[in-house]
Order: C-alpha cells, then structure tokens, then sequence
C-alpha cells in the first residue's frame, strides 16, 4: 500500500511541476534588447523593490506568477526585472543600470512597469521607444493584462 501512495504521489507530483511553466526575467538590458528586437515583441520592464516592497510582491503574487500572465508574457513580451532591494545583495554593474533606467523612465515609486520598443539606432546604439506605463491593478491578472494590453495596442 506504501509503494502505491508513494508511486502516486510522484505521479502527482511530476504532473503538478509540468503544469506550472517557468518565466525567463532578464536583468541585462542589453541581452533583453537584443532578444526583444530578434523576436520582435515590446520589453516589459518591471520596477521593483523585491525584498522590501509590499506593492511589489503582492502584483507578483496576484498577477506575475498566475497561468494567465504567463500565458500572455510568452506570447506578448522580453520580461526584464530592475529591482532596487534593500537586504539582498546586487552585483554593482545591475545597480548602474537599474538606476540608469529609473532615471530615464523616471521612476518614482514601485511597483511600476514600463512597455518599451527597443530600436537599433545607425551609429549601433539602442534606443528605448516608451509604449506605455502602468502598475499595480486591482482584479488580478485579467485587470493587469486588460491594461497591459491597451499599452500594447496603442
């Protein structure tokens, strides 16, 4: 009887891992540009504070990390985080960039999410073409996507 409850609960399990799709989040600008421009879909850059923010950590757990939204994300956008944490340790060029983009985009509370165009300029450069911005949004992921959408559409 063991060998059969532990059997099926391996089963189960394997099934539940397959279900549950992983995102890929950039955190090279560069390298998230490139795949952007390759694959021709709009970065999404998520500003964000981790380990401190609880606006932040409730659209992940609200929106970010449901079916829907990863469904779409697959689909629609390059994914890039640019987090700012307070406790966790970042690698120095990360933050010059983050701060970089924040300062660019003008950023001034978290959680906020940008859609951008990148595009190749002649001299080889990258230029950011904003969409749109938005944040968090009440109603889970059809609400969020709801908006990210018309962002997009524009």
């Amino acid at each position: 009887m063991k060998k059969i409850l532990f059997i099926l609960f391996i089963s189960l399990s394997t099934f539940l891992v397959q279900g549950q799709e992983e995102l890929t989040w950039h955190t090279d600008m560069s390298k998230a540009s490139e795949l952007s421009m390759k694959e021709k879909k709009p970065l999404m850059l998520f500003f964000t504070g981790s380990d401190w923010c609880g606006w932040c950590i409730r659209l992940q757990n609200e929106v970010f990390k449901k079916d829907e939204f990863t469904k779409w994300a697959k689909e629609n956008v390059i994914l890039v985080e640019l987090d700012f944490p307070k406790r966790t340790a970042q690698d120095e060029a990360i933050k010059m960039q983050n701060y970089q983009m924040q300062q660019i985009f003008q950023v001034k509370g978290y959680p906020t999410v940008w859609l951008v165009n990148p595009e190749k300029t002649t001299e080889g450069k990258i230029n950011l073409s904003a969409l749109g911005s938005t944040g968090y949004v009440a109603g889970g992921p059809e609400k969020w996507l709801e908006a990210a959408n018309s962002i997009i559409k524009k």
